[in-house]
């Protein structure tokens, strides 16, 4: 096998970035490393310290205190804020509606791309993300960007948070989703946009099963 590979899916927010990467990682047993789960857990942790987002001395102090690690269990990539299990916690609402503001701080992006490149630096990983493969990884050995159609990423969106967030409308998570879109897509600091050379995977009408054909199509030729 070639030392090194490594795979970057980016897209829009509950396009199954995080689904393909993780079958993607175990069906080659790479490294999975869940970009999206990083930023959140800082988001998390600015909720919980009441972190202003416009106070440039706070957030850099702030990241001196996060630490994140990954770990398995039960085939499952369970991800630490400072050794506490929060991979639960990070996907409530509170934390979806916070992170694209705090994902787009200078000062963030720059630090969570620092651990990023060096989780990738020897190991064989697939991680999923907004920019993976245009600033994390530019030279990756294989990027995938994702997109679905947003009524479909929607519903896709509620079905997996409905039971942990009561009360929420998909309305809700409709509105949530458009307003992630805008703010990753103008922010300053690595907006999202598509590499040049990654591969457009479409996967509103795929099954879970298909797109990870699609996906070990394009990576089993760098396999020996």
């Amino acid at each position: 096998m070639k030392n090194n590979i490594v795979v970057a899916i980016d897209g829009y927010s509950s396009c199954g970035k995080s689904t393909l990467a993780k079958a993607l990682a175990k069906k080659l047993h790479f490294i999975y490393v869940d970009s999206g789960a990083m930023y959140r857990a800082v988001a998390l942790y600015f909720l919980r310290n009441n972190i202003d987002v416009h106070d440039h001395e706070q957030i850099e102090e702030a990241l001196k205190n996060i630490h994140l690690n990954f770990h398995s269990r039960d085939y499952q990539t369970h991800i630490t804020l400072n050794d506490e299990e929060v991979s639960d916690e990070i996907r409530l609402m509170p934390v979806s509606e916070k992170v694209s503001e705090v994902s787009a701080l200078r000062e963030v992006r720059k630090e969570m791309v620092k651990q990023q490149q060096r989780m990738g630096h020897s190991k064989n990983i697939v991680m999923d993300g907004r920019d993976i493969g245009t600033t994390v990884f530019p030279n990756a050995t294989v990027k995938i960007f994702m997109t679905a159609d947003p009524k479909v990423r929607a519903e896709r969106r509620y079905k997996e948070i409905a039971d942990k967030n009561p009360g929420i409308t998909l309305e809700e998570v409709f509105e949530n989703i458009a307003h992630r879109d805008y703010q990753d897509t103008t922010r300053e600091e690595s907006p999202l946009v598509r590499a040049v050379d990654a591969i457009i995977l479409d996967n509103t009408n795929l099954t879970p099963e298909e797109q990870l054909e699609f996906a070990l199509d394009k990576v089993r030729p760098f396999i020996l």
